[in-house]
């Protein structure tokens, strides 16, 4: 009769936990670590010498706006400040994406706002 009332139940449909896309990157820039010097000269090659300076003229031919030219600096400054402190790749990696991110926002700020020359 206990049997009855104590039943034991399993259930035979089970959810795996899915990981977030999120956690998903953290774990790829985690494990680019061997691969540091090449996000390095990737971060100050590409981003210092060419999308920073493409920002900053796009922000100068719409009429050099002061906020979106310090959010410009502000980026790659992010950018740089990580990498020269040599930090991991597990950090380095997504404030390089942020500032990317910053830079595009600001690029498309710049022709929403200004006079295109």
């Amino acid at each position: 009769m206990l049997s009855t009332i104590n039943q034991n139940f399993q259930p035979s449909l089970v959810y795996p936990a899915k990981t977030s896309i999120v956690s998903r990157f953290m774990n790829w820039a985690d494990n680019q670590q061997e691969s540091r010097l090449m996000w390095l000269g990737l971060s100050l090659a590409g981003h210092g010498c060419f999308l920073t300076p493409l920002t900053v003229a796009l922000i100068a031919f719409t009429g050099m706006n002061l906020v979106l030219f310090m959010a410009a600096m502000i980026a790659m400054t992010m950018s740089l400040i990580v990498n020269l402190a040599a930090l991991p790749t597990k950090i380095t990696i997504p404030v390089l994406v942020l500032s990317i991110l910053i830079d595009i926002v600001v690029i498309i700020s710049a022709f929403s706002l200004g006079n295109i020359l």
